[in-house]
């Protein structure tokens, strides 16, 4: 791998990193947002919103932030344990699946966060970070076509979610080879984050390799 295609993968894996803290703390808003939207993924034009029905009460919202607070350290085994007691607890708050996966893939025990991550998408199917996080997960497993299929799903869940955006991108270009993929959501990337400047290197790169030229 070229020095410029790790620092590629490195951003895009700074990028997913975000996620966890987006999925802990979107369980916090789920009682105040249900009281106005149905159930499910609700994308607008800033993004999108995750509703679930599932009461969550005091303690296990206390539990949610100490469960962040442990993964923010690092202290992974001890985070993990306490998801658990969460799941257990609260089996269809998909929030807390999502976040076991990401605390277990953290720590390679990659076969268990896909089982924790599916579980999440058997409650909220078109969840876009549970897809993002799978196919993370699956890139690593080397399913490679199977970590396409999941960023697909993510952005057909959620088209202007960009973490999943430039995740495909990465995957296309450094490991499918496959350019003119890679080329189209590095576009479709910068589109959505103007600010980041090595998107113009990447999309020149996977233009030259596509055949396309300077346009």
């Amino acid at each position: 791998m070229s020095a410029r295609n790790d620092q590629t993968y490195r951003r895009a894996a700074r990028h997913a990193v975000r996620l966890g803290a987006i999925a802990l703390v979107y369980v916090a808003a789920t009682a105040m947002a249900a009281r106005r939207e149905s159930p499910g993924v609700n994308v607008s034009d800033t993004g999108f919103t995750i509703v679930e029905s599932v009461k969550v009460d005091g303690a296990t919202r206390a539990d949610y932030a100490r469960a962040a607070g442990l993964l923010a350290q690092q202290r992974y085994a001890e985070g993990i344990a306490l998801l658990q007691e969460i799941t257990t607890k609260q089996p269809k708050l998909t929030a807390a699946h999502i976040d076991l996966g990401i605390a277990y893939a953290k720590i390679n025990e990659l076969d268990k966060a896909e089982a924790s991550l599916k579980r999440a998408l058997e409650l909220q199917p078109k969840h876009p970070i549970a897809w993002n996080e799978l196919g993370l997960v699956q890139r690593r497993q080397g399913k490679l076509n199977d970590a396409r299929t999941s960023y697909e799903k993510s952005l057909a869940a959620a088209p202007g979610f960009h973490f999943a955006r430039l995740n495909l991108a990465v995957l296309c270009d450094l490991y499918l080879q496959d350019a003119a993929c890679a080329l189209d959501n590095y576009v479709l990337y910068q589109q959505a984050v103007p600010d980041d400047k090595q998107a113009a290197g990447w999309i020149a790169t996977a233009r030259a390799r596509a055949g396309k030229g300077a346009n």
